[in-house]
């Protein structure tokens, strides 16, 4: 089905589009000054939307589009795609590649700097720094996503999608930030994330990938609960909605092992699988959430040797990964879906740099990688398929931040009345640009880059401040040209700060001043892995053992 294709809009859709404009999405300061600028034209592209989306619902059968989010971990801009740069690399994704010669190639998506805010922003269509989600944690913190924040998946389900998520999560280690807890019918996922699963599991400390946890003689050692024990943590946990959650494949005293590690990510793909299989065959829309753990793979044991030129540990898994991708778009075709499915395959932030070059990924076009606010951190390879509908092959080169999914597929789904009005939300609406692969009708043309719950940098356009730091001049803060220089190198602040230089802070001040109405908030708090009905005695230990740390101060 073609976008020429005009249909006439329901009066049930055209009242809720009313409704939604009388009580309008609350965005931040920039968000009022463009649509100043060009809010008759964005009425015109809405009303094209409108026209777009009902034409393809008439065509569906009268349903919104499904949904799959594939989200991969640590992939850096360049990897994807780009059999050329496949090649500089020594390596193949011929599967990803297939897909994104079919989708529309959002060249400049921009992340968070790390796993969890990035998924936070994608999840909640806000900047983790909102609601203190802006950090990554490895371990058991006791703090996650608070169970009022409304996810996209609790924004589709009122629109009556089914919603499954499988895969990696980490948002925290408590009941009410788990998926199956924040609108998602089924999920099955880990608790936390590779640090404890492949960087100090136990073949990990054997092979060095971690030092000074238990590869040494604790004769000296006088504190047990210094070093956290990757068997004793929580792993995997399944659940629905309402139902009982449970830890899967794991018993009390076994030993968690990069087998254990091969053993899960398998299963995640044969959930995935499943999962859509049981989905396509419901009567509602859905929206499928696939979020891989592997390329990330710390250590050689279980593997037969090096399977790509460059013979990388992140490299070779990544290969993997683009066969099971390909598995899942076959299957998706199989299933008569890829018509009616909107699929996005993106990385979360960057490259691991700490683990360069024995992972096999550097940085290839931007400087820096994951934790850092440099290009290379926070922009990543991302591609939306949508056949009939976006354009196949296509790029955009207008800014997008993660947090545009939320509105974005909200609106695709007919679901964007469902966003909560009562909230500052990040995530603008761009339908109008991905549909018509056109960037003078995007919706943002900047990003506030955050590290944790820092300001760190300012996109405008091509144009990129690094914010100087405590006790710096801002005379000296750095500029860069990011068509000229990809790789920060080549400061213009001279060039740029003398006409640029306010208008800059300005930006930076209206967003500091908007936090007044709408004020950060912190993360939910509580017991770690409470509400899972079979805790492993070992975990339960660890656990006693962090409240016991946590109510220290109060002693």
């Amino acid at each position: 089905m073609k976008l020429q294709c005009v249909f006439v809009l329901s009066m049930g859709f055209a009242a809720l589009s009313a409704e939604a404009q009388e009580n309008p999405i609350q965005h931040d300061a920039e968000f009022y000054i463009l649509q100043a600028q060009l809010g008759s034209q964005w009425a015109q592209d809405d009303a094209a939307v409108d026209e777009a989306l009902a034409a393809f619902r008439e065509s569906n059968g009268g349903t919104p589009p499904n949904i799959i989010s594939v989200l991969i971990d640590d992939m850096g801009f360049g990897d994807m795609g780009i059999p050329e740069l496949n090649a500089v690399r020594g390596y193949e994704t011929p599967n990803i590649n297939d897909f994104s010669d079919q989708a529309l190639r959002m060249v400049r998506m921009y992340t968070e700097p790390s796993c969890t805010p990035t998924r936070v922003a994608q999840m909640t269509g806000r900047l983790p720094v909102r609601m203190g989600m802006g950090d990554t944690t490895v371990d058991i913190a006791g703090f996650g996503l608070p169970d009022d924040e409304v996810t996209l998946a609790e924004v589709l389900k009122q629109a009556g999608y089914a919603t499954s998520h499988v895969g990696k999560w980490h948002m925290g280690d408590i009941a009410e930030s788990w998926a199956m807890n924040q609108g998602f019918d089924y999920a099955q996922h880990a608790i936390h994330q590779q640090g404890q699963l492949t960087i100090f599991n136990d073949d990990a400390i054997k092979e060095q990938v971690s030092v000074a946890i238990k590869d040494y003689d604790d004769k000296y050692t006088l504190d047990g609960w210094f070093r956290p024990d990757s068997a004793a943590m929580m792993t995997v946990i399944e659940g629905e909605t309402g139902g009982p959650i449970r830890e899967i494949r794991m018993e009390t005293g076994e030993r968690w092992n990069a087998a254990k590690y091969d053993e899960m990510n398998q299963a995640f793909q044969d959930k995935t699988l499943e999962e859509l299989g049981r989905l396509a065959g419901g009567e509602d829309p859905f929206f499928l959430q696939y979020w891989p753990m592997i390329p990330l793979d710390n250590t050689r044991a279980g593997r037969s040797g090096p399977e790509s030129v460059n013979g990388g540990l992140y490299v070779d898994k990544m290969q993997l990964l683009d066969q099971w991708l390909g598995d899942l778009f076959a299957r998706l075709e199989e299933l008569g879906l890829t018509e009616n499915t909107v699929v996005v395959v993106m990385g979360d932030n960057g490259h691991f740099t700490k683990y360069a070059p024995q992972s096999g990924f550097t940085p290839l076009i931007y400087a820096g990688g994951k934790g850092d606010t440099t290009e290379g951190g926070i922009r990543v390879d991302a591609f939306i398929r949508w056949p009939g509908m976006i354009e196949a092959d296509g790029l955009l080169n207008s800014i997008l931040h993660v947090s545009d999914l939320y509105t974005t597929l909200s609106r695709f789904a007919g679901a964007d009345q469902y966003i909560p009005r009562d909230r500052l939300v990040d995530g603008v609406d761009q339908s109008a640009a991905l549909l018509f692969a056109d960037e003078s009708k995007a919706r943002r043309d900047h990003v506030i880059v955050y590290s944790v719950n820092k300001p760190e940098a300012v996109v405008k356009d091509q144009l990129k401040l690094k914010l100087p730091g405590p006790g710096e001049s801002a005379i000296l803060a750095k500029f860069f040209d990011l068509y000229r220089d990809t790789r920060e190198e080549y400061s213009v602040s001279t060039e740029v700060g003398a006409w640029g230089g306010q208008e800059f802070a300005r930006i930076l001040g209206r967003h500091m001043a908007r936090k007044e109405k709408f004020p950060d908030t912190a993360p939910a708090y509580g017991v770690p892995y409470e509400g899972i009905e079979n805790i492993r005695p070992e975990t339960q230990l660890a656990v006693d053992a962090f409240l016991i740390k946590r109510a220290s101060p109060q002693q």
